[in-house]
């Protein structure tokens, strides 16, 4: 069976190892290397690897923002490569996803290259079940990390770094979520409880099931009716809150308790 790989390192040593050790394999072909999150969404949108050789810890957009970036629906086969053995080889273990911790040994990465070559072999059957796995994998691993300082998302054919502080608040629409900022509006791949788990609670609250609000920009919070309160961004932008969000109702009364009315 013959496939194409793709290998996503910011360090140079370990890209090239893994570059060699695909390179003895007559059934690989190597597409390319990536030494950062921007190039390798490039890469894998332009490209098409059936495999990618993924490092999770890089430099303002990691494996799992790439990740999230693609989709995970949409990634290749992927092997996840760390540096962190304690909770990146268990999330990955729990949920069956192939991964290698570096350093590596030629063996290892035998193992492993045969694996992610079976799974593929039986891509048609089991590739809704990977994303699955991914997905679910990739969420114990941000449970670990800290709240996003920034989000990356797709204009045109980049990948721009979003500071969530410049975020003003942020709509569910079917299966992505849209990103509102004080002037444009951008469009994100993932679910409204993912993203709001990333979010810092201390400035975000979900003040409906389909809106996420930034608390520094909440102008003002007016009664409405049964129990239902309006919220007014700085904006100008007025959204209903829900009557059962009373916690983020609390937050934003001590937060902005100047302002209501």
């Amino acid at each position: 069976m013959s496939l194409t790989a793709l290998v996503v390192d910011d360090e140079p040593i370990a890209r090239r190892a893994i570059v060699r050790l695909l390179a003895d394999d007559p059934d690989i072909e190597i597409l390319g290397e990536c030494g950062d999150g921007v190039s390798a969404v490039a890469a894998i949108r332009s490209q098409s690897p059936d495999l990618v050789f993924l490092d999770i810890q890089m430099p303002a957009i990691n494996g799992m923002d790439v990740v999230a970036t693609i989709g995970a629906e949409r990634m290749p086969a992927t092997v996840f490569v760390t540096a962190y053995e304690q909770y990146a080889v268990k999330a990955f273990e729990a949920n069956a996803v192939d991964y290698l911790v570096k350093p590596f040994s030629r063996e290892r990465f035998a193992a492993t290259l045969h694996r992610a070559k079976q799974r593929l072999s039986m891509a048609g059957a089991v590739g809704s079940q990977a994303s699955v796995q991914i997905l679910q994998a990739l969420d114990a691993l941000r449970q670990r990390e800290d709240y996003l300082q920034r989000i990356p998302v797709r204009v045109d054919e980049h990948v721009v770094l979003i500071a969530v502080d410049d975020i003003v608040w942020v709509k569910a629409a079917r299966n992505i979520v849209e990103i509102h900022l004080a002037d444009r509006v951008h469009e994100l791949r993932e679910t409204m409880t993912s993203l709001a788990a990333r979010l810092d609670p201390r400035h975000f609250a979900r003040v409906h099931r389909s809106a996420i609000v930034n608390v520094r920009r909440v102008k003002a919070i007016h009664p409405w009716f049964n129990g239902h309160h309006v919220v007014t961004l700085d904006t100008g932008q007025q959204l209903r809150m829900s009557r059962y969000q009373n916690e983020a109702f609390l937050k934003l009364v001590s937060t902005r308790s100047g302002d209501i009315g």
